[in-house]
């Protein structure tokens, strides 16, 4: 018990003297130790490092999951070593309603037909978002939260050590000043020989004996500066290895900040392919129930999204053709085979996505591979010829990114 008393009085006294140190110095009433200016930049960099790393974290959560009370439920299963239970998308809830209003409407209806179909479809996005929330959690925002809670948190245990160090030794460093200067009036005082006729004898011991008291004091507090000063560099050494260490997480962030790009851009060519053979589905149907409409007009359903060329269309985010455009009147009587490529203006092409022939007048493309491209006279802006090796066929523009 006499022991912990001891220390509770020494961290007492050690919390004290800080906090006079750091009371005067905010007054500016004692001297202060700076910090180098690599070392000032290197913390700088650390808490521009925290505070960006923080909110793209905080929005990317938003992101994945808008709703905040879902947000919050799931912080609370991950405090409390939860699994946090599996949630139902967006998109499969409402594919949900869709098929249960189709069973009800009736499954053999065109309406209930539509219905069905269109559930298929977003069933397939909400799982695509499902597995994209997924890795995305996995390949970054599970690495920015790690280093939020263990990288960032035992570098500012650190930077606190470094400043307690730092308070330590700026006090030693205002011990000795003031010792050294009681020291010296205590030396001057003494070094005048008493008239022993009219003072006190008395008074000439005292001063001897300051003196000597100072001396000591002064020795006492050279050697506790010598320790903080000790102290205070093996710290400030500790802290910079740590602050360097930034660099080596500027770049993992990085490549997560890759895989986060590539996840996302696989999770939407997903639902690129899912919509478009959606629309290929309620094309089909639609001519079916509205043959003046849909199919067979000269006019398109609705208004072009985009009048840009097709080597402009290509460079973009893909625009969906329209319906009546996949086959303008009179190409599909056109024999594909008998048609010579033009002397010039054929051009290599890279197909960006898988693309299934819907009959025998398309080509069937595979994503990555180059085929000869080239347009002929009258032919529709959203398609193409695509050669590769002895197979010929009309391909969409927006499959291609034209390279040549």
């Amino acid at each position: 018990m006499d022991f912990n008393m001891k220390k509770l009085a020494s961290d007492a006294g050690i919390f004290f003297t800080r906090a006079v140190q750091f009371t005067e110095e905010k007054f500016g009433q004692a001297e202060k130790t700076e910090l180098d200016a690599h070392f000032e930049n290197l913390l700088a960099r650390a808490d521009s490092t925290k505070n960006w790393t923080e909110k793209i974290l905080r929005q990317t959560e938003v992101l994945l999951q808008p709703n905040p009370s879902a947000r919050v439920e799931e912080f609370l299963y991950e405090k409390l070593d939860r699994k946090v239970p599996s949630r139902v998308t967006n998109g499969e809830l409402l594919a949900q309603y869709m098929a249960e209003a189709a069973s009800e409407l009736g499954p053999t209806t065109p309406y209930g037909k539509t219905l069905r179909t269109v559930a298929e479809a977003e069933k397939r996005l909400g799982a695509a978002e499902r597995d994209f929330i997924h890795t995305a959690s996995i390949s970054f925002l599970t690495p920015l939260r790690n280093f939020l809670e263990g990288d960032w948190k035992t570098i500012s245990k650190e930077r606190r050590l470094l400043q307690n160090r730092r308070l330590d030794l700026d006090a030693c460093k205002a011990r000795l000043k003031k010792a050294k200067a009681a020291e010296a009036k205590a030396t001057c005082e003494g070094d005048t020989v008493p008239d022993f006729q009219e003072t006190r004898p008395r008074n000439y011991i005292l001063s001897a004996s300051a003196s000597a008291l100072w001396n000591d004091e002064v020795d006492k507090a050279e050697q506790e500066l010598r320790v903080a000063q000790t102290e205070f560099d093996r710290q400030a050494e500790v802290t910079r290895l740590l602050l360097e260490g930034i660099s080596s997480t500027h770049v993992n962030h990085l490549r997560c900040l890759h895989e986060f790009v590539k996840s996302q851009t696989t999770y939407y060519a997903q639902c690129y392919r899912h919509m478009l053979d959606l629309q290929k589905q309620l094309g089909s149907s639609q001519g079916t129930i509205f043959p003046g409409t849909f199919v067979g007009t000269t006019e398109p359903a609705s208004p072009p999204l985009s009048s840009t060329s097709p080597t402009t269309t290509a460079a973009t985010m893909p625009v969906v053709p329209s319906v009546a455009g996949l086959a303008p009147p009179g190409e599909a009587a056109l024999c594909l085979e008998e048609v010579a490529p033009p002397a010039s203006g054929t051009r290599k092409a890279r197909v960006l996505y898988d693309y299934e022939a819907a009959d025998s007048s398309e080509l069937a493309l595979l994503a990555d591979e180059l085929i000869t491209v080239y347009s002929l006279p009258g032919m529709d802006p959203d398609w193409l010829i695509g050669e590769r090796g002895n197979k010929k066929g009309k391909v969409p523009v927006t499959y291609l990114e034209l390279l040549s």
